[in-house]
């Protein structure tokens, strides 16, 4: 129920920014938020990561509710246990729902957050939520998973009497 509330908030958050942006900052203007690091600048996104397909808006929503779903079944059906792996989930569902959100009821995602020291994307707060997600999901599968849900077996675990 906790990650249930927690995805809730985070893609409220997500709703929320993307709000006051088109509200407060005409498209394409920028606004200061932390000198010389990041700025706000209003973009719409037809696409997905730096813009890729951005003809196909309705099918990367179609994946955005198909990964939804699928991630709040993994929450639901208990597939990672410990509440490391339980979080990554979480993130990368709120991610999915907010995205989505978007691409369903605009037809494009709201990206408003632009790094000042380096060329990159505009991103928001629910690519936030995907990415750190994404890193928490791979270190929990690739690190943790073995010691922490105990699915692996050893075969070669000295028990044999034989060997």
């Amino acid at each position: 129920m906790i990650y249930a509330l927690i995805a809730a908030a985070l893609v409220a958050l997500d709703q929320l920014v993307k709000y006051l942006v088109m509200t407060n900052i005409p498209f394409g203007e920028h606004v200061p938020f932390i000198p010389h690091i990041l700025e706000l600048t209003y973009v719409k996104n037809t696409g997905a990561a730096f813009s890729i397909f951005s003809d196909h808006t309705w099918a990367l929503a179609l994946v955005s509710l198909v990964m939804s779903i699928v991630l709040a079944l993994a929450l639901w059906k208990n597939i990672f246990r410990h509440p490391f792996g339980k979080l990554a989930l979480t993130l990368l569902l709120a991610g999915a729902a907010g995205n989505f959100i978007d691409r369903a009821f605009r037809g494009f995602v709201v990206d408003m957050f632009n790094v000042l020291f380096m060329n990159f994307a505009v991103f928001n707060v629910a690519d936030i939520c995907v990415v750190v997600g994404g890193f928490a999901a791979g270190i929990y599968y690739l690190l943790l998973w073995d010691k922490l849900e105990g699915r692996r077996e050893d075969p070669h675990d000295g028990t044999d009497p034989d060997r």
